[in-house]
């Protein structure tokens, strides 16, 4: 059995967190450690983990510099085959995600990242979908073309971590998405694509928060490229936000 890593980063997440929790306590997959690291929050959310986090194992409460370092946190912590990250503001769509991530695992030995599509939902009414992420199969320079997996989606194998590392800090909006490019255009690890939808997230990230946050956000994925060895795309910008607006047609 593959025993699967969930890490979930909390900063005053009180409003939010219990949904994640019990969505991660509803999985049927037998074999779950769930990881909480938690940035020395103010309000009660360590409580309502204590309360409800049946399946959490590992909970760090500590000031951080970030989600992205919160996230290499949990990611050393964790014991788990294969690692994802579920955001405490956002919840698994159903009860049998784990299960049918893990199976694509078993089935293929070699297999290293397994993602998804991701519906995003309204901030105050989860029920409602805004946007439809429809992620499709990764092919070679689809980074280039604007393309890159939903992060909340991705559930790596351990050590595709150790081996080519974890998230670059110096990338404080954009840490995500320099990984990405790192392990599939650079490194060249074995994807799969799974046409499901397998987690809810809830608008108002901080990267979505102004324009100012975008336009950060965009020159971040530039440097990521050359960061890691490539010339971005003159068009990058463009090109990453036209899949976007695709996707409020297809919620």
């Amino acid at each position: 059995m593959i025993k699967t890593s969930i890490i979930t980063s909390t900063y005053n997440s009180a409003e939010t967190i219990i949904d994640t929790l019990e969505s991660t306590n509803a999985q049927t997959y037998p074999d779950v450690e769930h990881i909480i690291v938690d940035g020395a929050s103010k309000d009660n959310t360590l409580e309502l983990v204590t309360k409800y986090g049946k399946r959490v194992t590992t909970i760090i409460s500590e000031p951080d510099k970030g989600i992205y370092d919160a996230m290499n946190k949990g990611i050393q912590a964790a014991t788990g085959d294969v690692i994802g990250i579920l955001n405490s503001d956002d919840f698994f769509a159903d009860k049998d995600v784990i299960t049918k991530i893990v199976n694509e695992f078993l089935e293929d030995s070699g297999l290293e990242a397994v993602y998804t599509d991701l519906y995003y939902v309204q901030q105050n009414d989860p029920s409602k979908i805004v946007r439809h992420w429809i992620s499709g199969p990764f092919k070679k320079k689809s980074f280039f073309k604007g393309w890159h997996p939903p992060h909340p989606t991705l559930y790596l194998r351990k050590d595709v971590y150790e081996k080519y590392g974890l998230f670059n800090l110096n990338f404080p909006l954009a840490a995500d998405f320099e990984l990405m490019l790192r392990f599939f255009e650079k490194h060249n690890i074995k994807t799969k694509y799974l046409p499901i939808t397998t987690i809810r997230m809830r608008l108002g990230g901080a990267t979505s928060k102004n324009w100012e946050n975008v336009r950060k956000q965009n020159f971040e994925c530039m440097e990521a490229f050359r960061t890691n060895g490539f010339k971005p795309p003159v068009l990058y910008p463009i090109y990453r936000l036209l899949p976007k607006l695709l996707q409020f047609l297809k919620k």
